[in-house]
């Protein structure tokens, strides 16, 4: 293990920021530090990538040789992540932030608080010129094609007409960047198809969407469509994003208890369950959220990574991975020149 200085360029910041680590957080997440660096590890072995581990050094355990760039103070799920984050300058997600600022890292992953991360993230790395406020995009998986866009994911809980438009048009460069969609399809999601239905916003983003260039926007979408619709982006305000997300999460993992519970009712089922299993398995693959990287926030003028607080070795692996990615695809400079002032 070596550890890294807090603050300085070095000749690693002339580099390409694809070549420099990605920063964990690793004191964020349920399963503690040592699943982190696990994952950290994983990463490492299997795509290659350095992590720069940030965290307090004797909960890290053994550390595989990555190098550590030490902290004293861990900002909690229960604290205000803005007064958290200004108070606390000298914790793992503040550090991790500072750490692509100043870049020792091309990008930061962190499975803690999502609001110290977007705190974080917008007080240390900035939001990007014509940026109105940052938002989390989040992937909804779907059988047999790429995933779904979903933005807002819990950044803003209220979002006025133009920012709807705004997140519309991040979720769009997101989608065509990460998963190579041609020409995005974007939907509004609301309570009914038509552009009178939904809230003064709901109806305004709606006029808006249609007389916006660069967007293919497809009109309102319902609730039911969220898996299943024929769209790429989805779009709504925050708090509804996050509560759509959750809910997803928690059916599925209902269904799959269930499943796995009627399978083992009888003998009968069980012979059964042998014969549907092997073909389900790849479904429960292609559904497992652990497979996507998390969210990602966008509109900050860095590369930031929002982990599930329940993630395992295997998400933060991931997390990690998609990270450097999008740093290797430029996301962030194509949301720039998306957004700008003036762009059309």
């Amino acid at each position: 293990m070596k550890t890294v200085p807090r603050s300085g360029a070095d000749s690693a910041s002339l580099s390409s920021l694809a070549n420099l680590p990605v920063a964990l957080d690793a004191m964020g997440g349920d399963l503690g530090p040592l699943e982190m660096v696990a994952g950290a590890g994983d990463a490492t072995r299997a795509h290659g990538i350095p992590v720069l581990l940030v965290g307090r050094s004797g909960d890290l355990g053994d550390t595989a040789g990555a190098d550590v760039l030490a902290c004293t103070e861990v900002i909690g799920m229960q604290e205000d992540p803005v007064r958290a984050v200004r108070q606390k300058k000298d914790s793992s997600v503040v550090r991790a932030a500072e750490a692509v600022r100043d870049r020792r890292a091309c990008a930061f992953v962190s499975a803690g608080s999502t609001g110290a991360a977007l705190a974080a993230a917008t007080l240390r790395l900035g939001r990007i010129p014509g940026a109105v406020r940052p938002a989390v995009v989040a992937p909804l998986p779907v059988p047999g094609r790429v995933p779904h866009v979903l933005v807002d994911a819990g950044a803003n809980v209220e979002c006025p007409a133009g920012l709807l438009v705004q997140l519309a048009r991040m979720g769009s460069v997101f989608s065509a960047v990460r998963y190579s969609v041609s020409s995005p399809r974007v939907a509004l999601l609301s309570n009914g198809e038509e552009s009178s239905k939904g809230t003064p916003e709901i109806r305004e983003a709606h006029r808006q969407l249609l007389e916006t260039p660069g967007i293919n926007f497809i009109g309102n979408i319902e609730g039911r469509e969220i898996l299943d619709g024929d769209y790429d982006v989805v779009v709504t305000d925050g708090f509804t994003g996050n509560v759509v997300l959750k809910l997803l999460e928690g059916t599925l993992r209902f269904f799959m208890r269930s499943l796995l519970n009627a399978f083992g009712s009888s003998p009968e089922v069980q012979e059964a369950a042998r014969v549907l299993l092997p073909a389900l398995t790849p479904l429960a693959d292609e559904m497992d959220p652990e497979a996507t990287g998390g969210a990602m926030l966008l509109g900050v003028d860095g590369v930031c990574v929002i982990s599930h607080g329940s993630s395992t070795r295997k998400a933060i692996m991931n997390a990690i991975r998609v990270a450097h990615e999008m740093v290797d695809l430029d996301l962030v400079a194509r949301i720039k020149e998306s957004i700008e002032p003036g762009h059309r």
